[in-house]
């Protein structure tokens, strides 16, 4: 698989695109769910609204896993050596431990301002973890 990443023009390019497709689904399903948790769009039902927003999300996580791993895979010393890269890899690593939190003290069914600095957390973190990513071209 990695040979075929060298050896086609448009193998990586293809790759890059379902990776960004899959940052699309991720962020897009959480930023729709935690904007409910921080209060836009009151009338919608929060576990109705989860329900349809992080399946997607989490696909998403799995396309980007399985994309970035591949393309890291390919590249491992030049990525690793990439200061954008492994900030990139901290940030996705808070994000998890921050979603792994927010759903320990109780997920939707968590009151009070905790929840809500958390989903801003979430935010802040994923968008990061964009950036970084735009930036491992340019570092």
């Amino acid at each position: 698989m990695l040979a075929g990443l060298a050896s086609h023009p448009w193998a990586y390019p293809a790759l890059e695109v379902v990776h960004i497709v899959g940052i699309a689904m991720l962020f897009g399903g959480l930023l729709v769910f935690e904007l409910r948790v921080l209060g836009v769009g009151r009338e919608l039902s929060q576990s109705q609204l989860a329900r349809l927003t992080l399946l997607p999300a989490l696909a998403g996580f799995g396309l980007c896993a399985a994309t970035g791993l591949t393309m890291f895979a390919s590249q491992p010393g030049e990525l690793l050596s990439n200061s954008a890269f492994r900030v990139k890899l901290l940030l996705i690593c808070l994000a998890g431990a921050n979603a792994a939190w927010f759903h320990a003290r109780g997920g939707l069914a968590a009151s009070g301002a905790i929840p809500k600095l958390q989903c801003l957390l979430s935010l802040g973190f994923w968008l990061a973890v964009i950036i970084c990513g735009r930036w491992i071209a340019y570092i």
